[in-house]
């Protein structure tokens, strides 16, 4: 009983580790750790520079996996968890895409000082890998993440209400309902900060997208990988869209949602969403064909999407196991006019995805 202290201490809040269409997320409790999932990911994402020509991008992501193992054992040292961290940072003056990784064991145990993620009846972000760290204070979330090349330093404000994804944050990802998340997104973030490059420091206004996301079971067994868009329109509203792939292209389910300012979300249903390719680069590291030009038909339009860079392939083997593309695009509406910024992420082109 006694070894199991750390990890139930939030219980009677019975369903922490439960993904269920009928659990109501609580805050700032579910801005925390899930621990009894199976995985888990903070992902932030943004730009620094004016909107018609932004300097840079950065992704920033701590992902958690339960391992399965040592559930025996009353050590504090025991595997119980792995976490991950991957930065990275697309200099669009330069052309350049750079991006580190680390990952950790971790028993669970929250007073390990040097990887852990907190987790408690009053939780909040708090997920930290050696000298990366990720923390909510109030409306401010606090990155710093120092890589060999580069270096973030930010605060990501909010301005807007949570953006419940799906259902009520009960989001589906294939046709059976166990193959889902929890999941919500933290849209329109005013960054400070700055991020490095080598000796050069860079300090701009910029906007940001935040997602924490957890599931038991996320990917159908027919699902080789995704695609998604998170992106901050510049009249202040987000659309969110993404599909689950089958090998042959075809897509398996489908989602997303549209905000407009001030109002309240309009989530879409599997059949409401297509994703069209019209443009492919060939990744001469992985061989890899990534569509970075898309068609996105939703509820709420039809957009061009479009990477702002084609170069944002990132090799993340020695952590998570994958290699994925993620990178700044850009949204055109039907005029051809930019209407917003964000991030484009595709897996499962190189190799079918493996959840950890």
């Amino acid at each position: 009983m006694k070894r199991r202290a750390w990890l139930l201490a939030a219980l009677p809040l019975q369903a922490l580790a439960d993904v269920r269409r009928s659990r109501t997320l609580a805050f700032p409790r579910d801005h925390g750790v899930h621990p009894e999932t199976r995985t888990e990911w903070w992902y932030a994402t943004g730009w620094l520079g004016p909107d018609d020509a932004p300097r840079l991008g950065f992704q920033l992501t701590f992902f958690r996996s339960r391992t399965g193992l040592a559930e025996g054992s009353a050590s504090r040292f025991a595997a119980r968890q792995l976490l991950f961290a991957h930065a990275a940072v697309t200099d669009l003056g330069t052309k350049r895409h750079l991006h580190a990784q680390r990952i950790a064991r971790w028993s669970g145990d929250v007073s390990v000082p040097l990887a852990h993620a907190t987790h408690a009846a009053n939780s909040d972000t708090d997920v930290r890998l050696a000298d990366w760290t990720l923390r909510r204070d109030g409306n401010v979330y606090a990155a710093r993440l120092p890589a060999a090349d580069f270096a973030l330093d930010l605060t990501l404000q909010t301005t807007q209400p949570l953006l419940l994804q799906g259902d009520a944050g009960f989001s589906r990802k294939g046709p059976e309902e166990h193959h889902a998340s929890h999941y919500y997104s933290q849209p329109q973030l005013v960054v400070g900060g700055s991020v490095t490059l080598g000796s050069q420091r860079l300090a701009l206004p910029g906007r940001a997208w935040l997602d924490h996301e957890w599931s038991d079971e996320y990917l159908a067994p027919e699902a080789v990988g995704w695609d998604w868009i998170g992106i901050n329109l510049f009249d202040g509203g987000a659309l969110t869209a993404f599909r689950l792939r089958r090998a042959d292209g075809s897509a398996l389910w489908a989602g997303g949602s549209h905000r407009a300012a001030g109002a309240a979300s309009r989530s879409f249903a599997a059949t409401e969403v297509q994703f069209t390719a019209s443009r492919t680069w060939a990744s001469p590291a992985s061989q890899a064909r990534y569509p970075v030009q898309w068609q996105v038909d939703t509820p709420a339009g039809r957009f061009e999407v479009r990477a702002l860079m084609d170069t944002q392939e990132l090799d993340s083997r020695g952590s998570t196991g994958a290699i994925y593309w993620e990178g700044i695009a850009e949204v055109l509406d039907a005029q051809g006019r930019r209407i917003g910024l964000g991030y484009l992420e595709m897996t499962g082109y190189a190799s079918r995805l493996q959840m950890r």
